[in-house]
């Protein structure tokens, strides 16, 4: 399965994994799995230490491969996806991550209530 990671997910397991439902947990641990982190997570946690809403000293460059996960670009096909989204979320990371996952056939793991009413498969974070 491959697993596309929010960016709470991605935070939680880098400093505590018991932050996580078993069920994330358990899949993002599965060596069968692939754990995906999308350019856009780590974008977004650049821009709230910028703005003083996240103080975590995660390194950008080393943390996705870090712990064994892969780093995905944004593309122009997971662009173009983001236009045929219902806006049922006006959070421009979040609908990035909802098309990205959409396209890439992935399953999101995420706790974001907001990100469960679009077309794609979630793993409760």
């Amino acid at each position: 399965m491959t697993l596309w990671l929010d960016t709470h997910t991605f935070l939680w397991w880098l400093s505590d994994p018991a932050n996580l439902s078993v069920d994330a947990r358990v899949a993002i641990e599965d060596p069968a799995n692939q754990a995906l982190v999308s350019t856009v997570v780590l974008w977004e946690i650049a821009i709230k230490r910028t703005i003083g809403k996240l103080s975590t000293l995660v390194n950008l460059e080393a943390a996705v491969p870090g712990v064994g996960f892969i780093r995905l670009p944004i593309s122009v096909p997971h662009i173009s996806a983001t236009e045929t989204l219902p806006l049922h979320h006006r959070d421009p990371f979040d609908r990035m991550l909802a098309a990205q996952a959409q396209v890439e056939n992935a399953t999101l793991v995420t706790r974001d209530p907001s990100l469960f009413s679009y077309s794609v498969s979630i793993i409760k974070a």
